[in-house]
């Protein structure tokens, strides 16, 4: 069993509020070439600079028909991630990381990966009382992996993950958590501050199509005409087709909370069989119950289209 530190309610209530309007340091887990909404949800990130200052990005394993092995997965996602950064010419070096190659084996032996360990340190350097912000939008291998390392992460992250669905939904298979039941099972039972935004129930209507896309960003620059050219091509009937964007309703939980209102609720219990049950002795932690789709759409589109300036403005 890890002996995991304690936080008080105190402690855990101020790591659990929401951040001010001031930029936060935060990281970003991802299986960016799993789907479409990484990559927005990547682009979001880099282009809040007045919100979120981005540290780092991790590329997370993934297991579907877009990957032969869960390694095959994160070696994919690596390199969405990188081609995603050069169409804004940001550089990957020092900056991207790989992430974990297996699942867990079991809750107590971690992967090592080049993200785990880039987290411990990132984490474990800064000063008690100024969590660093690590956003979940994959499976959370790489996470569970660095509390593993260094259980004393617990006090220095706040982990804000999209993952599950709703409480009221009938169970929570949801890919990202079911995928590494062990590492979702850590984070629940590990009692590190967290936020999670269910997918169905809550994000499931982050809905985008593509004549809203190619009206309100297409031709804008190079980084939005390989978003719009990217979701397109994940159907072949666009006729009264939308796309669940959701991943970027974990970004938005940092940029602006006010967008994603939360509720204070018990930390459930995950059980091999992807369900939740319930227990008020558990920790605190918050869940997102709604997102202004239009704010937070609006928001993205206009940072989309100003995506070079932006980028200049953060070199200056």
């Amino acid at each position: 069993m890890i002996n995991w530190p304690q936080l008080t309610d105190e402690e855990r209530l101020q790591r659990l509020t929401p951040p001010a309007n001031r930029p936060v340091d935060m990281v970003l887990d991802t299986d960016t070439y799993n789907e479409v909404d990484d990559q927005f949800a990547l682009s979001l990130a880099l282009l809040s600079p007045e919100r979120v200052t981005l540290q780092a990005v991790y590329a997370a394993p993934f297991l579907n028909d877009r990957s032969t092995s869960p390694e095959d997965g994160m070696v994919k996602s690596y390199g969405e991630i990188v081609r995603l950064l050069d169409k804004v010419g940001v550089s990957a070096d020092n900056f991207v990381f790989e992430g974990s190659r297996t699942y867990l084996p079991d809750m107590q032996t971690p992967v090592d990966s080049p993200a785990a360990r880039d987290l411990v340190a990132r984490a474990m350097a800064r000063e008690d009382g100024d969590p660093l912000y690590v956003t979940g939008i994959a499976c959370i291998t790489d996470v569970a992996s660095a509390l593993l390392m260094e259980p004393r992460l617990v006090r220095k992250i706040v982990l804000v993950w999209l993952a599950g669905h709703d409480f009221e939904w009938p169970h929570t298979r949801e890919f990202n958590m079911m995928q590494d039941n062990f590492a979702s099972r850590i984070i629940l039972d590990s009692g590190v501050p967290l936020v999670i935004v269910p997918c169905m129930g809550v994000a499931s209507h982050m809905l985008a199509s593509t004549y809203e896309l190619q009206a309100c960003i297409g031709g804008k620059n190079a980084l939005c005409d390989a978003l719009v050219e990217l979701f397109c091509a994940y159907s072949d009937n666009h006729y009264g087709w939308a796309k669940e964007i959701w991943d970027i309703s974990a970004v938005t939980w940092v940029a602006h909370p006010e967008w994603a209102p939360t509720e204070l609720v018990h930390t459930p219990w995950l059980s091999s069989e992807d369900r939740y049950s319930f227990d008020n002795n558990r920790p605190f932690m918050r869940v997102v119950r709604w997102l202004n789709r239009t704010e937070i759409f609006r928001d993205m589109y206009t940072r989309l289209s100003r995506a070079e300036q932006i980028v200049a403005e953060r070199r200056a």
